[in-house]
């Protein structure tokens, strides 16, 4: 408890460290009780030796990861055998491959209509989005919809997801073992989902999807052809992602420019 003085420094202290500490990406408790970090660790027992020795206690109910290379190449295959967009969450659900999994409370697949004409694909889902099970529900999510209603788009006429299935903790950057593991499952979502128009938000997606190596603020309002696992390929366009523009309001003015692009290529549409 916050020991009040008169003009309430010690509350106001108290709620900026609990400020700071979300920004850090301290959004989420990870036990029941508080724990004293201070305190040296309890021994561990040695566990008895031979055949019947006990085996050590698993850590939660989640099987073990597997190996990064081995989570992609099952991956690939897993996503190659999936005919629906059903399956292809049914399969994530059971795919064993990315240690993100195992940290995370929900799976995030997806918003907005499958077979609209246009699909968005962003990064991650955010503390928000992996309590809804939802993309883009959050700070950045409500800022897209804004983006969207600009051009007369809503959750009827696109479709949102990410290259992410599952948050990093903390919001953490993903490891390269983890794009490669959810990167065949988001091929094969674009390919089910079919759109006739792709925009990738932010560099990563930009970089995973799009193969464009280049920074975000070079390549992006720039039409390219996206035709991995499709019969003919489609125009494909990165922007920013909504969240560098709540840090950086001056750049909606080219996300502006981006989005009216957008619009003329679907009003240009058959």
């Amino acid at each position: 408890m916050v020991n009040e003085d008169g003009d309430g420094t010690a509350r106001r202290k108290a709620l900026a460290l609990l400020d700071w500490l979300a920004a850090m990406g301290a959004d989420e408790a990870v036990g029941a009780t508080p724990a004293d970090r201070r305190k040296p660790p309890a021994p561990v027992p040695a566990l008895a030796e031979g055949p019947l020795a006990p085996a050590p206690a698993p850590i939660g109910t989640a099987a073990a990861p597997l190996a990064p290379s081995q989570g992609a190449t099952d991956a690939r295959e897993l996503a190659s055998r999936v005919a629906r967009l059903d399956d292809l969450r049914a399969a994530l659900e059971a795919f064993e491959g990315c240690a993100l999994k195992h940290t995370a409370t929900n799976l995030v697949f997806a918003r907005g209509r499958p077979g609209a004409p246009v699909m968005f694909i962003g990064e991650a889902p955010g503390a928000e989005e992996d309590r809804a099970g939802l993309p883009f529900v959050g700070a950045s999510g409500r800022l897209l919809d804004v983006m969207l209603s600009w051009i007369g788009l809503d959750d009827d006429s696109a479709y949102i997801t990410n290259i992410l299935f599952w948050r990093p903790p903390g919001n953490r950057s993903p490891t390269d073992a983890e794009s490669a593991a959810c990167l065949p499952f988001v091929r094969r979502h674009i390919a089910l989902a079919r759109p006739r128009l792709l925009v990738t938000l932010g560099r990563p997606a930009m970089n995973a999807v799009l193969g464009i190596g280049s920074g975000i603020n070079k390549a992006r309002g720039r039409w390219v052809e996206y035709g991995e696992g499709l019969d003919t390929p489609i125009p494909a366009m990165p922007t920013f992602h909504p969240a560098y523009l709540l840090r950086n309001p001056a750049q909606k003015r080219q996300s502006w420019i981006d989005f009216l692009s957008l619009r003329e290529r679907l009003d240009a549409l058959d």
